[in-house]
């Protein structure tokens, strides 16, 4: 195994292909050991995991084994990446990582409004007005006049940040009331 282990690390195209009979069977142990220590359900297979982990083994070009220890040293470490780079898509998924990613067009917003949706607005930002003039001020500069978010904080004598959290109330604040009119 030591000799063609240095005969991979020398290049030889097909000493991988000896080595792999010979390694087999213990990496494969290997990984179902470590299998059992994941959580059920997990989508990775132990043979799946043999296959990932011969390929950065073999793959890279780099080997650097002084030994059968080494060697599955390794392959021990390999597996360990392979696992934890799996579990970080999975969460990444599972927060949205798989979306699609669009930036807001604020500027497309600005539609033509139909006057129904129009006078609800009107009516609601009264009554807005009422329980927070700032937050009906920031909605006025916004949606009346168009100004961005930096133009209309500049304008209101606040930072960007508290424009855009009293802007998502505002909003949520209107799009109740509105629904609450109409209901």
């Amino acid at each position: 195994m030591t000799r063609i282990m240095n005969a991979v690390q020398l290049g030889d195209p097909g000493a991988a292909g000896e080595l792999l009979p010979l390694v087999y069977e213990q990496l494969r142990h290997m990984a179902a050991a470590r299998m059992q220590r994941e959580a059920p359900g997990h989508t990775l297979q132990p043979t799946a995991l043999v296959h990932e982990v011969w390929l950065r083994l073999t793959g890279g070009g780099q080997h650097g084994w002084e030994n059968r220890t080494h060697f599955f040293a390794a392959a021990g470490e390999a597996m360990r990446r392979i696992l934890v780079d799996h579990a970080r898509r999975k969460r990444s998924q599972k927060r949205g990582g798989a979306a699609i990613h669009e930036a807001l067009d604020e500027d497309a917003l600005a539609l033509t409004v139909e006057p129904e949706e129009l006078l609800a607005v009107h009516e609601a930002l009264d009554e807005l007005a009422v329980n927070d003039p700032q937050a009906a001020q920031l909605v006025k500069c916004r949606y009346f006049i168009g100004m961005t978010m930096e133009e209309a904080s500049t304008a209101l004598g606040m930072s960007k940040r508290s424009a855009e959290g009293l802007w998502t109330y505002a909003r949520a604040w209107l799009q109740r009331s509105i629904r609450e009119r109409a209901g």
